[in-house]
Order: structure tokens, then sequence, then C-alpha cells
């Protein structure tokens, strides 16, 4: 079964860029059971063995998202993620999607900023089908006129189905004044003029560009071998040229800009309210997630204490954090009434002053990480999550932590670390607004947005 093929809130679990290695290598992992072989052409194979599952996730990451795509290009690496389901020279389209679920497994992928991936979860004893599968529909698409003309319609459905959605709507609509004139601010579907240029030659012509060796990694965790895996990596991918890694952008700049947008059908006001923050491989990166989370990252952070449940202005609220390879944003979302609007965004303004004037009590910090690291270690249960991470760290780091590494790394951030943090990123200067809704005479201008 699919799902989606757009990036998850979650999004500092996004992976970036993969650069091309050109000799054949192994390594160990010692504190994880984790190995690597880099194949000849470049193409990276990693696995993490779990002795005590019965499953197998594996995944092909191709490091060029949405955010390689120029204007023209927009929404291209969505669409041929759809186009790769849609038959191979071996496959049908109903063939990839009886294959898996024949057997019980998961076929699934999905498009985001930086990358986009392929992946499957099946039983041990199912691997080499799985595979056999992902890599078909990897390496060899057709690309027919036909299903690329069908595929528009689909895809231009779901563009308008996400329109319908306001949550989604103005999150859209602030990257796309937050990340002003960079491809990290168009949406990751594309639009409906760019979607309905597409055309066989100009997907033949990014594909061949992007799905290449140089940029490709493959990993895999739960009841394998490492050396099996390879083995079916190299009897799939061998053969295929190494090709070129794509270019390293420029780093985007961040727009503080306060958009209104009327939209008279909305019984609620949706609100994006975000700053800067650090990139995901930043050295201060732990002390961002412990803000956020004690910030809005659950029930018992700060914004959904306040401002669902003392005051009772919002239903939904939370904060997040967008970390990418070379830039990052925090971002708070709240859909309120339009009576409650300006309170809201006044009590958002209130956790910003106390976060910068007030260290936090040693009770809450405590809270937060433990809060951290419960949902890491949760999370790690899964070999599907597993494998992502091996991928994220791969790409991000070009090393692999312990847990224990990770932990002690969450437990070093101090209350100081936070206020610090607040202080750089909470500045009215560089704080963006985008709120959408019946509007009204509802104004809101920088001078709401002092902490």
């Amino acid at each position: 079964m699919r799902r989606g093929c757009r990036e998850s809130a979650a999004r500092y679990n996004e992976v970036s860029h993969i650069g091309a290695i050109q000799s054949m290598t192994s390594s160990f992992t010692p504190l994880r059971d984790i190995e690597t072989t880099i194949l000849d052409n470049g193409v990276c194979v990693i696995t993490e063995t779990m002795p005590h599952v019965r499953s197998v996730s594996v995944g092909i990451w191709i490091g060029a998202g949405s955010r390689r795509e120029s204007g023209e290009q927009n929404g291209i690496s969505h669409f041929i993620e759809h186009m790769l389901f849609k038959g191979t020279t071996s496959r049908s389209a109903e063939d990839i999607a009886r294959s898996v679920d024949s057997v019980g497994g998961n076929l699934d992928a999905f498009t985001a900023k930086e990358l986009v991936c392929f992946n499957t979860k099946v039983l041990d004893e199912h691997l080499s089908l799985a595979f056999d599968v992902l890599a078909d529909l990897v390496l060899h698409p057709m690309f027919r006129e036909e299903d690329i003309e069908k595929e528009k319609g689909v895809i231009l459905e779901e563009i308008k189905m996400e329109a319908d959605s306001p949550d989604y709507l103005v999150h859209e609509i602030f990257s796309a004044n937050f990340w002003k004139d960079h491809p990290l601010g168009k949406p990751i579907l594309g639009t409906r003029e760019s979607v309905k240029r597409f055309d066989q030659d100009r997907i033949r012509g990014y594909y061949s560009q992007v799905y290449s060796p140089a940029n490709m990694l493959v990993t895999g965790a739960g009841n394998l071998t490492h050396d099996r895996l390879v083995k079916l990596v190299r009897e799939h991918f061998a053969s295929v040229p190494a090709g070129e890694p794509q270019a390293v952008e420029a780093i985007p700049t961040t727009h503080a800009r306060i958009a209104l947008r009327n939209k008279k059908s909305l019984e609620q006001v949706h609100m994006c309210l975000g700053v800067p923050s650090y990139p995901l491989p930043h050295q201060e990166r732990f002390a961002c997630y412990v803000l956020n989370t004690l910030l809005g990252g659950g029930m018992s952070s700060r914004l959904f204490q306040n401002i669902r449940e003392r005051q009772g202005l919002a239903y939904a609220v939370f904060s997040e954090l967008s970390p990418y390879r070379d830039t990052g944003c925090l971002s708070i979302y709240a859909g309120t009434s339009v009576e409650s609007a300006r309170k809201v965004v006044e009590s958002i303004m209130n956790e910003f002053r106390q976060l910068k004037s007030e260290r936090i009590a040693d009770e809450e910090l405590r809270r937060a990480k433990d809060h951290l690291k419960g949902s890491l270690m949760l999370s790690l249960e899964s070999t599907a999550s597993r494998m992502s991470n091996l991928a994220r760290q791969k790409m991000y780091f070009g090393k692999f932590f312990s847990l224990d590494e990770v932990l002690e790394s969450i437990e070093s951030v101090s209350a100081d670390d936070v206020q610090r943090i607040a202080r750089t990123f909470f500045d009215p200067k560089q704080i963006a607004l985008t709120v959408l809704g019946n509007l009204e005479d509802l104004k809101i201008g920088r001078e709401d947005l002092a902490c």
C-alpha cells in the first residue's frame, strides 16, 4: 500500500543531499550493529541488524527533492515519484501494487524538500521479492505518455484537495513568504501551471539527471544480514553508470513578512508564525529540539497549556522545527476565531518574551528532555524508523551515533542554552506571520509582534 507523497510535518526527520563516493569500501560500527559498503559506482549500502524482530525495512533514497527544482520544474520530483509506480519494463502498475501487498508488506514513497524516498517493509523471508520490486520501479520506469496525462489529472486533484485544507494552505503561504524567491518556498506538489507543462521529454531528462548512483543511498534495518542486502543491491545497481552528484545550492535567506489572506468561506482563522532556526547538522540542534518541545511540542507545552487549556482560545496549537541542510525554521500553528486571533498572537509573544527574559525552571527542563528522549526511544523500536535514521545520520553527519550519545546530547542541554537560543531567534525583526480566514477588520502589524 502506498500513502501520500509529500513531506511530513515532523520535518526534522528529513534527509538531505547525497554526494558521490567512487571507490568500493566497507566499514563496521561497533556501538550499533551497523555496516556500510560503497559500490564502485558510488551506491552506498548501510544496514543495521535487529535480530529480535521478524520484519525488514529497506529504503532507496534519492538526494534531490523539491528544493533542487527550477521554477519551471516545480513539482517534478513529486510527479516522477508518482510515475515510478505506473509500471516498469517488466511490471505493470497492478503487478507493482500486488507484489508486496500479496505477502502482507508495505510499499511506500514520499517526496520532501531535500529528498525522495522509496521504501518497503516486509517479513524477513520476503526481502528478495520486495527489493526486486523496489529496485525495478526506481531503475526501469516507462514514463508512457498516456500515463503522464492521467497522472497530471491525479496530481491536479491532489493540489485542489490540499488547497481545500486551510491548515495546509496557511503553511504553504507562510513558506512562500518566509523563503521568498527560493525553491524551499515552493510547494512540493507544484502548481497547476507547472504540472500541466510536464511532458515525456522533460520528465525523462530530469529523471536521468537525478536518479543516478552518485545521488543514491540504500538503507536497511531489521532481521537481515549486511552481505545479503549488498548482494541484492549489487545485482540491480552495479551496472548503472555513476552519474554526477547534484551541485550544492546557495544558502537561502529568510524574510520576516506579515501576510493577511482573506478567505470568507472559512469558519476559523488559521495562523502560522515563525522565526529562523539552525540547520539540522548544527551543534546547537539538541537545544533547539528542547526549546521546541517545551514551547509547543506536546500537551504539557507552554503554548498548549496557556492558549488551549487556560484561555480556551484554540483547539489546535503547536510548534514545530523544520531544519534543512543549511537553514531552518521554528514555526507555530494555531486555529482560532477571528475575535481571538489578536489574543493568540499576544499570548505567543508573551511566551517568547518569558523564554528570553526568564531562565526556565529545572522541572520544566526535565519534562522537555524526558519527552524528547521518550519519543526518540519509542520511535526507534520500529525497523522503518531505524532505516530512516541510518539515512539521516549518513547524509547529514557522515557518521552514526549510538542511542547513548544522542541521549547524552539531549541531557547536556542547559537552561542557559535554551535561553540563549530564544534570545537569538525570538527577535521581532525576524518574526514572520501568515493569517488565513474570514478576517473581517482584523489588522496585525509589526508592532503587535514585540517580544
